[in-house]
């Protein structure tokens, strides 16, 4: 008998051993799960879609093999929530979309791939912004997950990747799989209290994951620890044929250095112009972390960016919208079809967008990066806030703006980052820190976040239950 206190809030790097050594079954870890997603999802609404007598026999053929000494990794047995627009052949795959309600896949997601022959068993589908266009995480037509933190008042989730930060947080998986945009992974980290990984473009492939800007999609794991975002980047991460990004730069497995504390490691502090408009609880969280991370041997450097990190929505934004209304444009334009009527503008926007304006917009890019790329010579890594405000209530969301202030950079510059919690407010909500790298030094990044969630113990804060 396993002498795990708690299965749902176990992380995965504690389920593993556990299931290795027999003292715990997938048949139990599985069951655990299904009754908690039975008796919480109708509220907190964070999956679509729920494969429960196809878990059921996956978890008893993985305890059986592992019985028979034919475990095919240490994922085996392990449930995975996938968001919903990671194709499963055969399966409905909706991109949060009313119209797509019935869509079938027609093919299977590299990763979703990688998960299912490592052993890992997946649970359901969750809840996405249509086409995963928006922060806030809301759904007009699918509907918008609860936030778990407040079980009164409806807050958002985050988005676009709600369902899985939902899920994460309440105990309904043990870890999930988003995608970050403009912050879609790390947004509902933020907001959920859990740990999520944005991976630098091409890190892990986006075959059969539907496409919102193939210019900044980022697949990335969504966790209840580091180690265990470590664990599943070092899974799904490495080339693939069918995406020719993943083949330009050898992974490096974070698994080695990840336990390196970060003693001489260079950390970057943002300044005032940045700092303005973040909540004082927020910033008070903030420099709380950057004090411990000194504590730990880290240097805390003050840093002058070329620009704010603000100022990055609106470039992000024209990329987003142009290359989204190349793939769902021809939906936008049907006014009698059921969409999103927040997220329809932001399609059709990219609709006005000349070749000439587009391509302006790339170049321009391309010369922002240089102009940052001796930040990386200064610093390790430059902290922030993951989000400017703990979650706020779903009646004061303005779908006119954005709370991606601090993650839109980090997909323009082809950088990586880490959300973790980093505190609570007064009002129970979970803050975060973002750990921003320079692009492909995932590893970084997970090793600064491994030490501070070593330092403390926000990880270990669970929502209130029902």
């Amino acid at each position: 008998m396993s002498a795990i206190a708690d299965l749902a809030f176990a992380p995965v790097h504690v389920l593993c051993p556990e299931i290795a050594a027999g003292r715990l079954s997938p048949v139990d870890l599985v069951e655990t799960l299904l009754r908690r997603i039975e008796a919480q999802n109708p509220k907190l609404h964070a999956f679509i879609a729920l494969y429960a007598e196809d878990a059921r026999l996956a978890a008893e053929a993985a305890h059986k093999a592992i019985r028979a000494g034919h475990r095919v990794g240490p994922f085996h047995g392990i449930p995975v929530a996938l968001k919903d627009l990671i194709e499963i052949e055969g399966r409905v795959t909706t991109g949060g979309c009313k119209v797509w309600e019935q869509r079938i896949s027609p093919c299977t997601a590299t990763l979703a791939a990688r998960l299912i022959a490592a052993g890992a068993i997946v649970i359901g589908k969750t809840h996405t912004v249509e086409f995963a266009m928006g922060g806030w995480g809301t759904n007009q037509r699918m509907g918008t997950p609860w936030n778990p933190w407040d079980r009164k008042t409806h807050r958002a989730p985050g988005g676009s990747s709600s369902g899985s930060g939902v899920a994460v947080a309440a105990g309904l998986a043990p870890w999930a799989i988003g995608t970050d945009t403009g912050g879609s992974v790390r947004l509902p980290s933020s907001w959920c209290g859990i740990t999520g990984l944005k991976t630098t473009i091409g890190r892990i492939s986006t075959y059969g994951v539907l496409p919102l800007s193939s210019t900044l999609d980022t697949p990335g794991p969504m966790t209840r620890s580091v180690e265990d975002a470590a664990l599943l980047y070092r899974l799904l991460a490495g080339p693939d044929a069918r995406d020719p990004k993943t083949l330009l730069f050898p992974v490096e497995d974070p698994l080695p250095g990840l336990k390196r504390g970060v003693a001489g490691l260079r950390l970057g502090r943002i300044g005032d112009a940045d700092r303005a408009g973040v909540t004082p609880e927020v910033l008070a969280a903030y420099d709380r972390s950057l004090g411990r991370l000194e504590e730990l041997g880290a240097r805390i450097v003050d840093v002058a960016l070329p620009r704010k990190l603000g100022d990055f929505a609106a470039l992000t934004a024209r990329i987003m919208s142009t290359e989204a209304y190349h793939f769902d444009g021809d939906l936008a334009d049907r006014p009698e079809l059921p969409l999103d009527e927040a997220v329809r503008p932001r399609i059709l926007a990219g609709k006005t967008v000349s070749a000439r304006v587009y391509l302006d917009t790339l170049r321009e890019r391309e010369a922002i990066k240089a102009s940052f790329a001796p930040l990386w010579a200064e610093v390790d890594a430059l902290l922030t806030p993951t989000t400017a405000t703990a979650a706020i209530p779903l009646a004061e969301v303005d779908e006119m703006g954005t709370p991606a202030v601090f993650t839109r950079a980090v997909n323009f510059l082809d950088l990586c980052a880490l959300a973790l919690p980093n505190g609570v407010t007064a009002a129970g909500l979970p803050t975060s820190l973002q750990v921003v790298c320079k692009g492909y030094d995932e590893a970084t990044a997970l090793r600064i976040g491994w030490a501070f969630e070593q330092a403390t113990d926000w990880q270990q804060r669970h929502p209130p239950e029902a």
